[in-house]
């Protein structure tokens, strides 16, 4: 299979593709630099970003200032994020990655895009970087610290959030859901870090199951297998080194599940990958160090989302403070550009559930101080 079709396969989402098309599908080149579909970047807008010709941002909420039109005051260190729909209008929900009073809050927007509420879903946890959303509308909240939780919460409030000890204690970043195998993954932020999945008892049901870990040996490409990981509690041995077989990632960040393959980046070595959960192989979809013309466009590896159209979207923790990015054609290219904020990173990149509103956050803002968050909106013709 051509990787252009591989790629809008899995991020567009699986009802138009089965299983048997991925047979013997692994992934051309990484991503190299070129041009994008938008164009080259403008100037700076009034907020001091960067967009293509076309798109516009707004501000929509300020860590420790009210959300526009609500009583509500934002939190700190706004983190990942996703959105979910909420009637005829749609919800983003964001982490806190402050210590000890982490959480994560919500925006809940009019069909029209103004805001009609924000509030608190999670509270009083440690350090909530990363996170998934779930097919059945819950959103796992992910505790960046050795033997952290994950917390499953409710987008749409009323619903006290609830620990979900059984996907394992680990220094967790994000999670992405396969309902395809029924299955979370997992990434851990940890420099010898693993991949791991959870197979719930139940499906929709996360208080019981099974936590496994990826196997596959030091190679950036082939078949891979899992294996049960003993103790998700990870007390005394940590997870990560409870399976000898274990494979091993330099600082687990960002994950993306659609169509039989889950993406997710490592910080480490700045490089996104391709676990292709039909075929059970791992690939490299981007690698700085492989850029062979020019310079890598995308350093500081972090958060990842993808469009409708099969784009994938990474965020930077630092490096220009861009989000760049893949196209289905091996393309990685900046999307848009933050200016003066190098004290800052990139966070949460989610697409309204049409697709015309990408919302993603700088976690320190042009303060460099978790209480300097701000959290925006970009709008205009993504395909």
């Amino acid at each position: 299979m051509h990787r252009r079709t591989v790629l809008r396969a899995t991020v567009a989402g699986a009802a138009a593709f089965s299983g048997s098309l991925w047979a013997g599908a692994a992934l051309a080149v990484p991503a190299q630099p070129g041009t994008g579909p938008y164009g080259p970047l403008g100037s700076a807008d009034a907020n001091g970003i960067q967009l293509p010709a076309g798109f516009a941002s707004r501000v929509v909420a300020r860590s420790r200032q009210v959300v526009p039109g609500t009583s509500y005051a934002w939190h700190d260190a706004p983190d990942g994020g996703a959105c979910f729909t909420a009637g005829t209008g749609w919800i983003y929900v964001s982490n806190s990655e402050i210590s000890t009073t982490g959480g994560a809050s919500a925006i809940r927007f009019n069909s029209d895009g103004t805001i009609s509420s924000a509030y608190r879903i999670l509270g009083n946890t440690n350090r909530n970087c990363a996170g998934g959303a779930t097919p059945w509308g819950t959103w796992l909240s992910c505790e960046e610290v050795s033997r952290g939780y994950v917390y499953e919460t409710y987008p749409q409030g009323g619903t006290a959030a609830v620990r979900r000890p059984a996907l394992g204690r680990f220094n967790h970043e994000a999670a992405a859901a396969d309902p395809d195998r029924r299955v979370i993954y997992l990434t851990e932020d940890e420099t010898s870090g693993c991949f791991y999945r959870f197979r719930p008892t139940v499906w929709g049901d996360l208080s019981a199951g099974t936590l496994e870990v990826l196997v596959g040996g030091t190679a950036t490409s082939g078949p891979v297998s899992w294996t049960r990981v003993p103790d998700p509690d990870g007390s005394p041995t940590y997870t990560r080194q409870q399976v000898s077989s274990a494979k091993k990632f330099n600082g687990g960040e960002g994950c993306w599940y659609a169509g039989g393959t889950c993406w997710f980046t490592t910080k480490g070595d700045n490089r996104v990958w391709a676990y292709d959960a039909v075929n059970q192989r791992i690939d490299l979809a981007y690698d700085d160090s492989l850029v062979t013309t020019g310079t890598a466009p995308l350093t500081g590896v972090d958060n990842i989302t993808g469009s409708r159209y099969g784009d994938l979207y990474v965020a930077e923790d630092g490096g220009n403070m861009e989000i760049c990015l893949i196209t289905p054609d091996s393309v990685v290219t900046p999307f848009l550009r933050i200016t003066g904020q190098s004290g800052s990173e990139i966070t949460g990149p989610a697409f309204s559930p049409d697709g015309g509103r990408l919302y993603f956050s700088s976690q320190r803002g042009t303060s460099g101080s978790s209480s300097g968050g701000i959290t925006y909106e970009v709008r205009g013709p993504f395909r």
